[in-house]
């Protein structure tokens, strides 16, 4: 069982690695000083201009034929994309708003051609790679610069929204200054591509029929070019939500489907017949459409006839998109009204009860159900060598080290991502699917070894297989990484307000509060490894030690099944069933390698084919984040527990009614085991309906900035966190295990 832990201590720093990794990889413009180019991780975004001929200023000057061109140029990293005018089925166009002077006015955008990207059964219209999207300038009479200015200023505030399998919303604000009287025309390449890549107007008839079924529309366009004729082209709707965006052509010759197209040619005439999309949510008298073929594009404005059938209610945008932005908007509005404090020292006295709760709080966590099953391998380990005092006591001080170490190690991680600007708690790691599939990984391949289902002496070579042998406290120490992956998401009593304390330290003194919390955890362990009478008191080796070592995989498998249902509130039920089966093919390839002979080469290699296939096929649902929409936190009117909020805080406070909000994640435990024995008894809960309390869940599954900035405000770094707060009263924080009496006491204060 030990050889498992030396195995797999590569594992156990990875999933930290990607703790960090998942961290960093936000994506909010830097918009602290408007300047000409804005970087994110997805998108490259930079103001240019083109005036090959200078700014014509003056009441005599001729603008005809002497451009003046302003474009926002895209570029994108590798899968990421944004979108047309008409964003599909779903996303955003880009949007500019400009600040420039008296006289001068911007035009609309002149949106290069676009191209289909399917996304699953959707399909959005947008721009992958680079991309310029350029404005007309008109300069009016009425532009008059100061004498003295030789340049005309431009301000630019932009949005965009940038997606891959997750959508971004972005900003940034610009400057630039375009010279009066020289040239401007470094980007002329860009802006001639970009001019070049518009669809040109259609000359002949063009027409739009309605299906007398209302399902489907018949498009009819003349007078293109003949060069194209015959050709298969593609086509945009400017209006959204009209047409199925991810209809798929049908060849030609064959039947149409609901969910298909078809086109074809009638000598110079080009005809579609095309579905109607079940959610169509205008009903337009002129349809301009856009067909692209051979790199070219025509834009055509063809007149609707026929009737509409009723309109589909349909929000402006995806309620799971409007969702996030709003969500971002009001992160964003919070980083801005509150930005995180400059670390403080505080007086020595607090200080020290910091220590002290710290350390009470880290011995505590012992007894959180989450640490259990790798307690019970640490007991087991001790078991082992009971009988050798020196292997025990370096045993105790290997955990110990594991232990403190990796509390630091998080600690600091947490410290440097908040001071870089990210809104990070306690227990940040596991709101990344990333890490939680890794470690449920990880302890399927612990589970399965201590079921006996494979023995890692056979399947390694024999310089790591015998590595407990030659380095038994390598094993203990690995065990102490293991310890606090398991316990991290948990805060125990004594400790919520050490953390929430520590984060607002300088990174000294933040550390030893991390530390004492790691020694605290390690503590009972170092203290028993060190009294001989603890080791006396011990059963001796023997066959007992095999079945409860059988036995240990099952509280293994307990914590897959947790982590599991973790995902599948990150990933969605997709994500969490991929996982599963991942899983079940890694089972089998650790089996296929405890065989002999021909059958251990053939079984090994089908295993190792089929986990590659179907990570391939199926693994990136593990890691797809699910739509906000889809959360199980957006309760319906008239259930007990409402999505929390400020505003909803605030509002239910001004109408005079208390408030209880619990702070909680799918991956605390110690939050589900107080939902289920107490907030969901039924005393409790006849208590709350007596006082009129409006009860809210804040959930932090997935990394949420307003709640972890409001559990800073109330003085946490971490989860479960329950406040009831009645109308002029300050809050009131109870224990993190919480009791039936802990509740029924507070509501007698209200």
């Amino acid at each position: 069982m030990s050889r498992t832990l030396s195995f797999l201590g590569s594992v156990l720093i990875a999933v930290f690695a990607v703790a960090g990794a998942a961290s960093s990889t936000m994506a909010v413009a830097q918009t602290h000083a408007a300047k000409s180019t804005v970087t994110t991780d997805q998108v490259r975004a930079e103001l240019v201009a083109h005036a090959p001929q200078g700014v014509p200023t003056g009441p005599g000057a001729d603008t005809a034929g002497q451009p003046v061109w302003l474009g926002l140029q895209l570029t994108h990293a590798p899968e990421w994309h944004t979108y047309w005018k008409n964003s599909g089925d779903s996303g955003l166009p880009t949007e500019l708003e400009w600040e420039l002077p008296p006289g001068v006015m911007a035009g609309d955008i002149a949106w290069p051609l676009p191209k289909k990207i399917p996304i699953g059964d959707l399909a959005n219209y947008g721009y992958e790679g680079t991309v310029l999207l350029p404005v007309p300038l008109t300069i009016t009479p009425e532009y008059k610069p100061p004498v003295l200015a030789n340049a005309l200023d431009v301000k630019l505030k932009a949005t965009w929204l940038v997606c891959r399998q997750e959508c971004i919303p972005q900003e940034g604000e610009f400057a630039l200054q375009i010279p009066l009287r020289s040239s401007t025309a470094l980007n002329g390449s860009a802006f001639d591509a970009a001019l070049k890549n518009q669809p040109k107007p259609v000359q002949g008839q063009q027409s739009v029929q309605v299906a007398p079924d209302g399902r489907r529309l018949t498009v009819r366009v003349e007078g293109l070019p003949p060069a194209v004729r015959g050709q298969t082209l593609e086509l945009f709707p400017e209006t959204p939500h009209v047409l199925l965006t991810a209809a798929k052509l049908t060849p030609e010759g064959q039947p149409v489907t609901p969910a298909t197209w078809s086109q074809r040619w009638e000598g110079d005439v080009w005809s579609a017949d095309l579905p109607l999309s079940p959610d169509r949510a205008e009903s337009p008298r002129m349809m301009p459409l856009v067909l692209v073929g051979d790199g070219q594009g025509w834009r055509a404005e063809a007149a609707v006839q026929g009737e509409w059938p009723p309109l589909a209610p349909l929000a402006g945008v995806s309620p799971a998109l409007e969702a996030a932005l709003k969500a971002n908007s009001a992160n964003s509005a919070n980083a801005r009204a509150a930005p995180m404090p400059p670390a403080e020292a505080v007086p020595m006295g607090t200080f020290l009860l910091a220590l002290l709760g710290a350390l009470l709080g880290g011995m505590v966590l012992n007894l959180m159900p989450c640490v259990f099953p790798v307690l019970a391998i640490k007991v087991l380990g001790f078991t082992g060598h009971a009988q050798d005092k020196r292997a025990h006591r370096v045993s105790g001080l290997a955990y110990t080290v594991g232990v403190v170490l990796s509390f630091l190690l998080l600690g600091g991680l947490m410290l440097g991502l908040r001071a870089a600007g990210q809104q990070l708690g306690w227990g940040f790691q596991l709101q990344s699917p990333a890490v939680v599939a890794g470690l449920a990984a990880l302890f399927t391949v612990i589970g399965l070894n201590l079921a006996g289902l494979f023995e890692f002496g056979s399947v390694l070579p024999s310089s790591v297989a015998t590595m407990e042998a030659k380095h038994p406290a390598v094993n203990s120490f690995l065990t102490g990484i293991l310890a606090v992956a398991v316990a991290s998401p948990c805060t125990a009593p004594f400790m919520g307000a050490s953390l929430g304390l520590a984060v607002g330290l300088p990174a000294a003194q933040a550390l030893l509060v991390f530390g004492a919390i790691g020694l605290g955890m390690a503590l009972p362990y170092l203290a028993a490894s060190w009294v001989p009478a603890v080791a006396r008191r011990l059963p001796r080796p023997g066959a007992w030690m095999q079945v409860f070592k059988q036995f240990m995989a099952f509280p293994m498998f307990g914590t897959v099944a947790w982590l599991l249902w973790v995902l599948g509130q990150q990933s969605g039920i997709d994500g969490a069933a991929a996982l599963l089966a991942l899983l079940v093919v890694l089972a089998l390839l650790l089996w296929a390698l405890g065989l002999a002979g021909r059958t251990r080469m053939a079984m090994t290699a089908f295993s190792a084919v089929a986990l590659v296939l179907l990570a391939n096929s199926i693994g990136p649902n593990v890691i797809k984040p699910l739509e906000l929409a889809q959360i199980s936190s957006t309760a319906q009117a008239g259930e007990r527990w409402q999505p929390w909020s400020p505003e909803r805080v605030a509002q239910t406070l001004e109408a005079g009614q208390p408030v209880f909000v619990d702070f909680t994640a799918a991956w605390c435990v110690t939050c589900q085991y107080n939902k289920r024995t107490t907030l969901g008894n039924s005393e409790v809960l006849a208590a709350l309906d007596a006082a009129k309390v409006q009860t809210l869940r804040a959930d932090w599954t997935r990394r949420d900035a307003t709640i972890t900035t409001e559990l800073q405000r109330l003085g946490r770094s971490g989860v479960p966190v329950y406040v009831l707060q009645a109308p002029g009263k300050a809050p009131i924080i109870l224990s993190e295990v919480l009791s039936v009496a802990d509740v029924k006491d507070a509501l007698a204060k209200l």
